[in-house]
């Protein structure tokens, strides 16, 4: 775990995002949206934009890392496929989406994004989403929330 003081989210993350948790390397985060149990890791460093950047130790950390929370969200979710995506067309900072697909949802095969309209979650639903992720991902993760 760094002792350095945490990095500065870009603001479209802190606007989409709730932050659940911290890993060695990297912030987890859950997008707001409902419709798609749908995390984030956005590792720790700072200026960091593409994945190559990382040191190799870093990239290593944030594959083992990536596959943690796919295992993790495949198991709980009984997922039909995790999509993981590290696109940063909108974000520059490197963060890396881990989304729980399903073969009926609704917006199979496409990619969600602005497929439907932004479901918030309700209170109940997000403790009960972070509740499932700690069932599955207890080492690792300091929770935040």
């Amino acid at each position: 775990m760094t002792t350095s003081p945490p990095l500065s989210l870009h603001p479209q993350l802190q606007k989409d995002c709730v932050v659940v948790g911290r890993m060695s390397l990297s912030h987890l985060l859950l997008m707001k949206d409902a419709n798609y149990p749908w995390f984030i890791l956005v590792p720790d460093r700072k200026n960091i934009t593409e994945i190559y950047q990382l040191s190799p130790e870093d990239q290593q950390r944030l594959m083992r890392e990536s596959s943690a929370l796919a295992a993790s969200l495949a198991k709980a979710y009984a997922a039909d496929k995790i999509n993981i995506a590290a696109l940063g067309n909108v974000v520059p900072q490197l963060h890396v989406h881990h989304i729980v697909r399903y073969l009926h949802d609704p917006a199979w095969p496409e990619p969600v994004w602005g497929k439907l309209p932004v479901k918030p979650y309700t209170g109940e639903q997000l403790v009960a989403v972070i509740s499932r992720l700690r069932n599955v991902l207890a080492n690792g993760v300091t929770y935040l929330v």
